[in-house]
Parts: C-alpha cells; structure tokens; sequence
C-alpha cells in the first residue's frame, strides 16, 4: 500500500514561516505528482500545489507567491515552504498522490494566530 506521513506542522505568527514534509513510502515516488491540499474546519478540502515527476508546479491564487512546493527523490519526500502566512491558511495540511493509487496523509495542523 501506499502511505503518506505529514510533519512539521504547528502554531506561528501571522507572517511567519513553516516548513511542511510529506515522506512516502509503497511508491516509485520518482514518477509521482505530488499535491498538498489543506481543510479548514467546516470547509471543504481546498487544493493548494502541485509538483510534476519532472519538477513543474502550480499553485492555488490564495497561495501564489507565498508558498513553494518542492521534491526530494532521493529521500522520497515532498515538502510545502510557507511564507508570510496569515490566520487564513489555517487548516490541515494534507499530502496527495494518485498513483499507484489514490492516496492521502493523515494531516498536520498549521495554525496561524497571534
């Protein structure tokens, strides 16, 4: 089976910075597009990036500009840079992959509050 483990997650300051990892593992993960989608209470799942097996991305315009997606094939790990966050990104963080299967992390809370 496929798995999907979330870290890295926690409580900052509106315009501070977290660093989000997503390890995976059942997977030739090289080949893999890798998204992160966030939830926030009472809201629908809400796409935020994606990362191609050849390294494109694309991000949701709530998050342009502040968020970056990257991969690390060698560790088999993709992460989410979020900068200058604000109370609006609260969610859980949620790493996604389709192949071999549909596949979803359990979630790391981000929450941004003074």
């Amino acid at each position: 089976q496929v798995q999907l483990v979330e870290s890295g997650g926690g409580l900052v300051q509106p315009g501070g910075s977290l660093r989000l990892s997503c390890a995976a593992s059942g997977t030739i993960f090289s080949i893999n597009a890798m998204n992160w989608y966030r939830q926030a209470p009472g809201k629908q799942r809400e796409w935020v990036a994606r990362i191609t097996s050849s390294g494109s991305t694309n991000y949701a315009d709530s998050v342009k500009r502040r968020f970056t997606i990257s991969r690390d094939n060698a560790k088999n790990t993709v992460y989410l840079q979020m900068n200058s966050l604000k109370p609006e990104d609260t969610a859980v963080y949620y790493c996604n992959t389709n192949l071999p299967v549909l596949a979803w992390g359990q979630g790391t809370q981000v929450t941004v509050s003074s």
